[in-house]
């Protein structure tokens, strides 16, 4: 019998629960363009209750939430401070560029942690000879800088700084309930001093599709227009709407035991010779090993996993990223730390004759 593949791409490859699924066939739906889907609208209500806003909006992905909300915060020509790694720069297609007619102002900080300390120097007012900055945007979790999480005092103090210079700020909260989870703090305080916060049903939460916009009023009434710029204007959403809340009300109480294997996933591959990672930096459910003194490609690596039925992508050639969600369970890690002790073991002992 052929085992089950062990999928650590990414937590968006789950597949929708038993309970998702019959909410879904069981979803009262209308025309969501029209606001009228009652389960989208049930979403949307219970999102901004959870985070405390006045509104929330229901989105198909990611992506369209962070643009969406730079496109609604900043005007064309100016400039968007991020961390070098973030997602709206690395991995949105340039869209805000494209669409919104922004620049990215990208700053390195360690562990993906930007500080105001850092954000300040690169706060460009009006000139004659260059683009103002018009957004300021965190992650929370940082997923390439491995899922680490932001110092509830550090967002705080950059909203804060960022406000007193009249600079709107963003959150990408994609796994926000991840880092909800690790850091011990609420959603509502780890997101309540950001204009607007963007946050996936898609990823570790484990709904088949979706993430929201939450905010204030005006400022999700201007998002509802980008959507529908962007094609986002869905109409029987409500069979996508019922597995999303399913994935807001139950998934979380769970996330902890991805984090747990996670760490697992990081002990066992720090006693595999070759492979370099600190379990002490996997806070949350992502992890990224450098595999470099293995004498193989992350690529390579990657291909000989797959041939083992565990799959993992890699990053650059040296880098490897894995991320735990619901579908992988203990057992799940042991094969894919079994798996890679045999990809990346010790050479055979070359023969002369």
């Amino acid at each position: 019998m052929n085992r089950p593949i062990v999928d650590l791409r990414s937590d968006t490859v789950t597949r929708p629960s038993p309970a998702m699924r019959r909410a879904m066939a069981e979803a009262e739906v209308g025309d969501d363009v029209y606001r009228e889907d009652p389960t989208v609208n049930r979403l949307q209500e219970r999102a901004a209750e959870i985070f405390e806003r006045e509104a929330a909006l229901f989105i198909p992905s990611g992506t369209m939430g962070n643009q969406a909300a730079i496109k609604v915060h900043t005007d064309l020509g100016q400039e968007v401070i991020c961390e070098q790694r973030a997602h709206i720069f690395n991995h949105e297609m340039g869209m805000m560029s494209a669409f919104a007619g922004c620049v990215p102002r990208t700053i390195w900080a360690e562990d993906g942690i930007l500080t105001w300390d850092l954000i300040a120097p690169q706060v460009r007012g009006r000139s004659d000879h260059r683009a103002r900055t018009g957004l300021v945007e965190l992650e929370n979790t940082s997923n390439l800088a491995g899922g680490s999480l932001y110092p509830l005092e550090v967002s705080n103090a950059i909203c804060d700084q960022a406000q007193q210079a009249g600079l709107p700020v963003h959150l990408d909260g994609a796994r926000i309930f991840n880092a909800s989870v690790a850091s011990g703090h609420s959603v509502v305080e780890l997101t309540r001093k950001f204009d607007s916060v963007m946050f996936c049903l898609s990823k570790g939460l484990g709904a088949p599709v979706g993430s929201l916009l939450v905010g204030s009023k005006e400022f999700i009434e201007e998002a509802r227009l980008v959507r529908k710029m962007l094609g986002g204007g869905m109409r029987q959403a409500g069979v996508l709407a019922a597995a999303g809340l399913v994935s807001l009300e139950e998934t979380p109480k769970r996330l902890h035991v991805d984090h747990e294997h996670a760490r697992f996933l990081a002990e066992g591959l720090a006693e595999i010779p070759g492979v370099k990672i600190n379990p002490a930096k996997v806070v949350t459910n992502i992890l990224f090993l450098d595999v470099s003194g293995t004498g193989l490609t992350s690529f390579e690596t990657s291909r000989r996993l797959a041939g083992q039925g565990v799959l993992a992508n890699g990053v650059t050639s040296e880098i490897m990223r894995m991320v735990t969600h619901y579908d992988v369970d203990r057992a799940g890690c042991e094969r894919a730390l079994q798996a890679m002790r045999e990809v990346v073991g010790a050479p055979q002992k070359a023969v002369f004759a």
